[in-house]
């Protein structure tokens, strides 16, 4: 692989990540694209969407799974979760940086019950779609007041300035409705794909999937019946998620309708007004006219 990067005269893509291990431990290395497919088990095709270098590409919400990692890609968030760590892309943008300080606390070897934790994997899916979520819902929380005050202003102060607020608010609530959109239609779709889910329930276990029924095989019954279980808190988690994401969605298209109705309101006064000062031209040029007829008789 090396080779045919030497020999075609193109520099391997080297990767500047934060890795965050199982047991909490954070450290940032450096990684060649080589060393990461090998590590993770991947092909080059499926490390498109979390390069950052590929952003602009891959800018849609994506949650892909592979026999031995998951790729997230949500917003400026892109990670490659393993059995025993992450792989965190852009670490420094605004995702990376939550999701960070959300993913550090939960890695914790018991939960507050004192009984077993979730596997490292569903804790970093969990954190990831958590910290997207929160960013949708701060954004949310921060344009509706602004929308609100304005909704009453209007159409009663027609000035530049709140014509400018209701565009930049507009504009905001569009991205934000796209935004929340896009993730709410990557969880319906993980949640209608089984098969994905039970691939998230069988990593790092001696478990496959029969091709023909789609059920796990495991050496160890034990680990059959633990995956099971993994597998509705899965679902769970989700359909949570899947809740919050509609709500954000919702709550956001609801304000565009009433911006967006607002500024057919604005258009009708804006049309009244100038059928006012048409008929006032109209009027003044009747008078006019007569005036005119008038100094032409005498």
């Amino acid at each position: 692989f090396a080779a045919d990067y030497i020999s075609l005269g193109i520099r391997e893509p080297v990767y500047e990540v934060v890795e965050v291990k199982a047991n909490g431990s954070v450290s940032t290395e450096k990684i060649s694209r080589r060393q990461l497919l090998k590590s993770s088990g991947l092909r080059l095709r499926d490390t498109r969407s979390v390069d950052p270098s590929l952003w602009l590409m891959n800018s849609m919400p994506s949650l892909l799974v592979r026999e031995q990692a998951i790729l997230l890609n949500l917003g400026s968030l892109r990670a490659i979760a393993m059995h025993e760590r992450v792989l965190i892309f852009n670490y420094n943008s605004p995702g990376g940086k939550v999701f960070l300080e959300l993913l550090r606390p939960r890695l914790n070897p018991r939960n507050i019950n004192g009984g077993p934790a979730m596997p490292f994997q569903l804790e970093v899916v969990e954190a990831a779609l958590l910290s997207r979520i929160q960013r949708l819902e701060r954004r949310l929380m921060h344009v509706e007041p602004r929308v609100a005050a304005l909704l009453e202003v209007l159409p009663n102060r027609l000035t530049g300035d709140v014509l400018e607020q209701l565009r930049l608010s507009k504009q905001s609530l569009v991205e934000l409705g796209s935004r929340a959109g896009d993730l709410k239609q990557m969880l319906i779709d993980l949640l209608e794909d089984p098969h994905e889910i039970r691939r998230i329930c069988i990593m790092g276990r001696n478990c496959t999937l029969d091709k023909v029924s789609d059920d796990m095989e495991c050496a160890v019954p034990l680990e059959k019946q633990v995956a099971e279980e993994e597998e509705e808190e899965i679902e769970m988690l989700l359909e949570n998620y899947l809740q919050r994401c509609e709500s954000c969605h919702g709550q956001a298209e609801r304000l565009l309708d009433s911006a967006r109705e607002m500024e057919d309101s604005i258009a009708v006064n804006l049309s009244s007004r100038r059928l006012e000062v048409s008929r006032v031209e109209l009027l003044l040029q009747v008078g006019t006219f007569c005036v005119a007829v008038g100094a032409l008789i005498a």
